[in-house]
């Protein structure tokens, strides 16, 4: 089947989106489809390893489409869609969704937060009013319910499927044990809590700060962030067991967490994301808890309701967002036992196989092709 998916990201960049982006097309590939992504003609100058920035397992052709503005972007897409002779349109734009079924397009729109602004809840509802063949993809059963519950979206079951973000499981075979790992990254040898990711507001960079005080016997290590985010936070770091490594390829994120002891997710009640504008707290499904669990590492997590769609108290410790002593006793806790840091990871690790990028493509598109 030949697939055209369009998305806004930026190809190539270090936001997450992007990298989603990148993973569920790659799966696609993957499932035995032809497929050929395109985004806004935005990128940065120099040469980039696609496959390798983004950890793929399989390439395929992108265009970077040159438009007007971004609205006009989402129509000439779909045009050049069609003039590809699509068998079906792949989009993270609900305008491009809606065009696509304007067009008599069977339709796929995979959705992460809720709709914005004056006119975002007018197309989603377009798209969901709309006749024609499409499905609804959602990170997060939370996600429909929002658009259910606030903007009364109503999608037949046959029409929805909740996929969650995933990972590439090959890439977590065969990794060392902690002690290994940091020896070979050049990590201090000692206890080491670890996040990755970016530094936005809401990502628990702050704690993470305050809990490097009050545990100067651990090692704090955030892998990820750009040079001015970590400048910032660098700044305001009051001990001398924290570092910054700023971007890592996805390639190689295996490794760095595999050199951690426990896994941090320290969310506060408010997730931003890189635009800064839309809060994903109640509907996210962070990428990096799939990793996190394929590492087969401890992972402490705040605990929002949407997070616990996938990890429980078997294969998780939560805690309340942005309580300080909460999270300082649960992590001394666990950095004083060995076992319990074991059986979480080892619940984690098992508990993930279901959650792979090529297992969630085959469900996006089980019975609608």
């Amino acid at each position: 089947m030949n697939i055209v998916a369009i998305a806004g990201s930026t190809i190539p960049s270090d936001t997450a989106n992007s990298l989603q982006v990148m993973k569920a097309c790659s799966a696609l590939v993957q499932s035995g489809h032809e497929l050929t992504l395109i985004v806004p003609d935005n990128r940065k100058s120099g040469l980039v390893n696609l496959k390798s920035h983004y950890g793929l397992q399989t390439e395929f052709p992108i265009e970077w489409l040159s438009s007007s503005s971004r609205r006009m972007f989402t129509w000439e897409a779909v045009r050049r869609a069609c003039a590809l002779h699509a068998d079906l349109l792949y989009s993270w734009f609900p305008q491009s969704a809606v065009f696509g079924l304007l067009n008599k397009l069977p339709v796929i729109f995979e959705i992460h937060i809720q709709p914005g602004g004056l006119f975002g809840p007018l197309w989603h509802r377009a798209f969901a009013t709309l006749r024609g063949r499409k499905r609804l993809a959602a990170i997060t059963r939370a996600l429909v319910n929002t658009l259910e519950r606030d903007f009364r979206m109503r999608f037949p079951a046959e029409d929805v499927v909740i996929a969650p973000n995933g990972v590439d499981l090959e890439r977590f075979v065969s990794l060392p044990d902690p002690v290994t790992a940091r020896r070979q990254i050049g990590l201090r040898e000692v206890p080491t809590v670890m996040c990755t990711g970016h530094l936005y507001a809401g990502r628990g960079a702050d704690l993470f700060l305050e809990l490097a005080t009050s545990l100067p016997q651990a090692h704090f290590v955030w892998v990820g962030g750009r040079p001015d985010d970590i400048k910032v936070w660098k700044q305001k770091a009051a001990s001398d067991n924290i570092t910054f490594t700023g971007f890592i390829p996805n390639r190689d994120l295996p490794l760095y967490q595999a050199a951690a002891d426990i896994l941090l997710m320290p969310y506060s009640r408010s997730i931003m994301g890189s635009s800064g504008t839309a809060d994903s707290a109640k509907v996210a499904s962070p990428m990096k808890m799939f990793e996190y669990m394929a590492a087969g590492r401890a992972i402490v997590s705040a605990d929002l309701p949407v997070i616990r769609e996938v990890l429980n108290e078997h294969n998780a410790v939560f805690c309340e967002p942005d309580s300080l002593s909460g999270w300082e006793s649960t992590l001394e806790t666990l950095l004083n036992d060995k076992n319990k840091r074991a059986d979480l990871g080892r619940q984690a690790k098992q508990d993930v196989q279901g959650y792979t990028w090529l297992a969630r493509a085959k469900r996006i598109l089980n019975g609608f092709v």
